[in-house]
């Protein structure tokens, strides 16, 4: 059975599982969000690195990793074994929800295409 759950396995939590990513990943992007991406072993984990200096509003900050987080849970179960970062670009909080909602979409397709191995 397909769960749609985000718990705590879904989430990158240390500095260490943060760095493995930053260490040598592959990279998907659109013109507002970049995603890191290593494959893992076991199942798909996301971290979210947004950046105050690129979002200033906490607020905004906050929707943009609310609307990540749920695209993600969303989309979990058809993307490969990875653990993933996903950073935002300035300007990212002028978008619509619906907007950035399809730049997620966009890139989670490119991740599945790619891995189809």
């Amino acid at each position: 059975m397909v769960t749609y759950e985000f718990n705590r396995e879904s989430r990158l939590l240390t500095p260490g599982q943060f760095q493995s990513v930053f260490s040598n990943p592959t990279r998907y992007g659109s013109s507002h969000i970049t995603i890191l991406v290593i494959p893992n072993s076991q199942n798909n984990r996301l971290g979210l690195a947004i950046a105050k200096k690129r979002i200033k509003l906490a607020v905004q900050r906050n929707r943009i990793k609310r609307l990540i987080r749920n695209s993600f849970r969303l989309n979990q179960h058809k993307l490969p074994n990875i653990d993933m970062v996903v950073m935002v670009k300035s300007g990212t909080d002028k978008l619509e929800n619906n907007d950035i909602n399809k730049q997620l979409e966009k890139i989670w397709r490119k991740i599945i295409q790619r891995h189809k191995s």
